[in-house]
């Protein structure tokens, strides 16, 4: 499992940012479940746990640089 820094994409970062809505809204209208809390848990238990993990064991450099600059 990482820890400390992760590495920048700016690519993965711009296409989280402008395809995730439209996606969003059609998964939800069809599926009445999605994007609800505690459903990684119940699909899929193993990778929600590594998630968690590795969001509490790394940490980003924009995040850094947002709380340096506040």
């Amino acid at each position: 499992m990482k820890i400390g820094l992760r590495t920048p994409s700016l690519k993965k970062r711009v296409r989280a940012r402008t395809t995730g809505k439209i996606k969003r809204k059609a998964k939800g209208a069809v599926n009445p479940l999605y994007g609800m809390k505690g459903m990684g848990y119940a699909k899929n238990p193993k990778r929600a746990i590594k998630n968690k993990i590795y969001k509490k064991t790394t940490f980003d450099v924009f995040s850094v640089l947002k709380k340096l600059f506040k």
